[in-house]
């Protein structure tokens, strides 16, 4: 089995790092770039930058900002937020980002997924999605920072978003989001039973054995924490350790 990689991720607002709670309620937590530094150092296997309000505002990620986050670290970055042309691809790869996540623009028009995997490979494009329960087992993506509904079904648009070529699934629960109340273990099975490519979870770790949870039970390849990161309640180090105790297979 491959390493479960576990990465921190930093929702970013205007110049700061931002918590949000159902990806609303922000409350400022720090540097951008401090706080990716010290993630790296701390043996992050990635990091995923978002800037939460761009395709909300309809506007471009701040290229400068994202460049002073990607010279201070030397592990995958993943940025998402506001990218609607493979210009604006091009320009996040330029700025030091290795992957990019789409969700709103991909919603809206998804055979731009085909255009962006035949010009940067799949491996470069990663399928954001923002979920929300509608029904037992039903999920409906939402787009402009978990605020706009889509009318679709999850399930249903990661498989036509796979058709597409995507490499990677990145899949935020709003419902946890910031609740620390534990993965939402249904909808990551739901994705994870069928996914060819890496799934990564994301909203609600709220403790070590949460994490060790939606891996072992819902088969998440990758887990994406923010608040108990970002709070100091669990380090980098000491999850590792203890996923590893438990037979979860993690480069220390």
């Amino acid at each position: 089995m491959n390493n479960v990689r576990i990465i921190p991720r930093l929702d970013i607002k205007g110049p700061n790092v931002v918590k949000p709670v159902h990806t609303e309620a922000l409350r400022v937590v720090g540097n951008p770039a401090e706080m990716a530094e010290a993630y790296y150092k701390a043996g992050a296997d990635e990091i995923i930058y978002l800037d939460i309000v761009a395709s909300l505002y309809q506007r471009n990620l701040d290229f400068d900002l994202l460049k002073s986050v990607s010279e201070k670290i030397f592990v995958p970055l993943t940025v998402g937020g506001g990218i609607r042309s493979i210009h604006d691809i091009s320009n996040a790869l330029r700025a030091g980002a290795d992957k990019v996540a789409i969700n709103t623009y991909a919603v809206q028009h998804p055979e731009f997924l085909v255009e962006a995997v035949q010009t940067f490979g799949s491996q470069c494009i990663v399928l954001y999605v923002e979920a929300k329960r509608v029904a037992l087992g039903r999920w409906e993506p939402y787009t402009d920072g978990g605020r706009e509904r889509t009318g679709l079904d999850v399930v249903a648009w990661v498989k036509e978003a796979l058709s597409k070529g995507v490499g990677e699934i990145l899949l935020t629960s709003i419902d946890r989001d910031g609740t620390r109340l534990g993965f939402e273990l249904d909808l990551v099975q739901a994705i994870t039973s069928f996914s060819p490519v890496p799934v990564i979870a994301h909203g609600g770790a709220g403790s070590v054995d949460s994490v060790k949870e939606v891996i072992k039970n819902a088969k998440a390849d990758a887990v994406a924490i923010s608040s108990i990161f970002h709070y100091n309640e669990v380090s980098v180090k000491n999850l590792k350790v203890s996923l590893q105790r438990a037979d979860i297979s993690v480069r220390i």
